[in-house]
């Protein structure tokens, strides 16, 4: 039997190419394809700088560096995300503080932000979710009122829109994932996009252990001479991976347009059924359909397990994105009780992704039709 995952990547000859042409040069890592891949990022997103890190988690534990969030401070974000979004403020000493979302897209709402905000509060961190752009003026606009830094988790939403813009080049920071679930893939990866001068040189320290070979505090002792201004890591892309995401990224477009197909079948297919609400793109919006994310109704969600069950053991690779973060026990332990974010909770509840991905061909969505049919219907 076939199985056909919720995502994943597609890779072609190119791809391969750009790696051999790698794996001959002189360089496998800090060489030139990394520049070229942080160019051809800021180039198509329309920002001044792009930094690329080893993943996703890796962009966004030194996006949070170079904002300055540390001990004590907050920062505000949505529980319906990956835990990493939360975890990144925690490595720094920082705590995640949950806003509610939205019903209809899963993205935090705005309305729910101002009266969590307090004197510790540092940065409001909204994620797109399913490649859905958030109301990014709304929250910009909070965050101008306050003081606040925004930083976009938008690991999902390489490609989308907002008013027209290309979501990388609207706030202080945006992050993005090139995991092979994602729209376009570097196998792991991630990049930080910024505007700001001072935060891409911290960026660009940060990934590196912290080390400049320029802006010496101290006189150099010769020009072998390097300097560690802070307490970095090691979070650098390879060239060889930098090299996948040059080329996957002159087909993002073209990638993007397949699963907004996709799902505009998907769409067509299921409005007369009374299973679950179908995802839809608020006019703001230009989706980069990395989920395809629907909303169980009332008389399926208390049977979601089952129905989750049934398409799995067809091949039909569902995936419920996700359980709210302050349910693991880990945070759970730090004190975060459950009831926190009401919606988000039912959210989680009702939610589940059909796979869509631009590998799918059109028997794959047809079966996954027929299967989702059958398995609601069998209920």
């Amino acid at each position: 039997m076939k199985s056909i995952p919720y995502s994943r990547q597609y890779i072609d000859e190119d791809d391969i190419k750009a790696v051999i042409d790698v794996l001959k040069s002189d360089f496998l890592t800090q060489g030139p394809k990394v520049r070229e891949f942080e160019l051809a990022l800021a180039n198509y997103c329309g920002s001044k700088y792009a930094v690329v890190f080893s993943s996703g988690t890796a962009a966004l534990h030194a996006a949070y560096f170079a904002a300055e969030i540390g001990s004590g401070d907050e920062i505000i974000t949505s529980p319906i995300t990956f835990a990493a979004t939360a975890n990144a403020a925690l490595y720094l000493g920082a705590s995640p503080v949950f806003a509610d979302v939205e019903m209809e897209t899963g993205n935090i709402d705005p309305v729910n932000i101002e009266r969590l905000i307090t004197k510790r509060t540092k940065a409001l961190v909204p994620v797109h979710y399913a490649g859905h752009p958030v109301d990014i003026s709304s929250i910009q606009d909070i965050a101008k009122r306050n003081n606040l830094i925004v930083i976009e988790d938008a690991c999902h939403a390489i490609g989308a829109a907002y008013k027209g813009k290309k979501i990388g080049s609207l706030s202080d920071m945006t992050i993005f994932s090139f995991h092979p679930v994602k729209p376009i893939t570097t196998g792991e990866g991630g990049a930080v996009l910024t505007d700001a001068d001072e935060y891409y040189e911290k960026l660009l320290m940060f990934r590196s252990h912290g080390i400049t070979k320029e802006k010496f505090i101290f006189p150099p002792h010769g020009d072998w001479y390097y300097e560690m201004h802070y307490l970095g890591n090691n979070y650098r892309l390879t060239d060889i991976q930098s090299a996948i995401g040059i080329s996957q990224l002159k087909k993002l477009d073209i990638f993007i347009q397949r699963r907004a197909g996709i799902a505009e079948k998907y769409n067509a297919l299921f409005s007369s059924d009374q299973f679950f609400d179908l995802p839809k793109e608020k006019l703001y919006a230009k989706s980069s359909w990395h989920l395809y994310s629907v909303q169980l109704r009332d008389s399926y969600e208390n049977g979601k397990r089952e129905i989750f069950k049934a398409l799995r053991d067809k091949g039909i690779g569902v995936q419920v994105h996700y359980m709210p973060i302050y349910y693991h026990p880990f945070y759970s332990k730090m004190g975060y009780k459950r009831g926190l974010c009401p919606k988000a909770e039912l959210f989680y509840k009702r939610q589940l992704s059909l796979p869509l991905h631009q590998m799918m061909s059109n028997g794959d969505i047809e079966t996954v039709i027929e299967e989702v049919k059958h398995a609601f219907n069998d209920r």
